[in-house]
């Protein structure tokens, strides 16, 4: 991990500091099939992806929605939302992710930020997939998780499951084709440099929605 990534800023976080790779990188280049092969998945925690950027900018800007609750930021990747999270102040901040690459970039990415001055505190880390269970927290954050059909079914019943007991529950996502609108009310949006390598444009315009309770 370290000798294939380098510490670098998201452009619309650089508040945090983040080892990323850049989008050339061979193994982003390596299809599913051959990741696979090699026994690894997509190495999705190696980049700060659009709707991570965004809900990390709402958290930083509008710290009120996480400070003294307990955090749960579900598909985490790099960390960018659970580092937003902890220096907005929540009680408690867990990371989860089923990639087992991200408890390490999490692992490095927080000491990264500790060590310029970020505030300190210990961020968990599930391993186990969450989807359609309780979580043991009042607030839950997903960045850019509806980019595909499949994990849009999943996450979606579960989303509602969440909010009808009580938890809140914050997307960013910049458009992508399975997100559920007619459940979401929009808080906040962003325009977001993006590399026209991981996207179909440079500039991705992105929104923070907060998950409406099912009617």
């Amino acid at each position: 991990m370290l000798a294939n990534t380098a510490v670098s800023r998201p452009p619309h976080v650089p508040e945090i500091a983040l080892r990323l790779a850049s989008e050339a990188h061979e193994l982003w280049q390596k299809t599913e099939e051959e990741l696979a092969e090699l026994g690894l998945p997509p190495p999705f925690w190696a980049f700060a992806w659009a709707g991570g950027q965004g809900l990390a900018r709402y958290l930083i800007d509008h710290p009120e929605a996480a400070a003294g609750r307990s955090v749960v930021d579900f598909a985490s990747g790099s960390g960018l939302v659970a580092i937003a999270a902890l220096m907005a102040g929540a009680a408690s901040v867990t990371a989860a992710d089923i990639d087992p690459f991200a408890a390490a970039a999490l692992k490095l990415n927080l000491a990264l930020n500790v060590a310029a001055g970020a505030p300190r505190g210990s961020i968990g880390f599930r391993g186990d997939d969450l989807v359609g269970r309780p979580v043991e927290a009042n607030l839950v954050l997903a960045g850019d998780v509806f980019y595909d059909r499949d994990m849009a079914r999943a996450v979606t019943p579960w989303f509602d499951a969440l909010v009808r007991n009580g938890v809140a529950v914050l997307v960013g996502d910049p458009g992508r084709a399975y997100l559920p609108r007619e459940r979401l009310d929009r808080l906040a949006e962003y325009e977001v440099p993006v590399s026209r390598a991981l996207e179909d444009q440079e500039i991705k315009r992105v929104a923070v929605w907060r998950w409406r309770a099912p009617a």
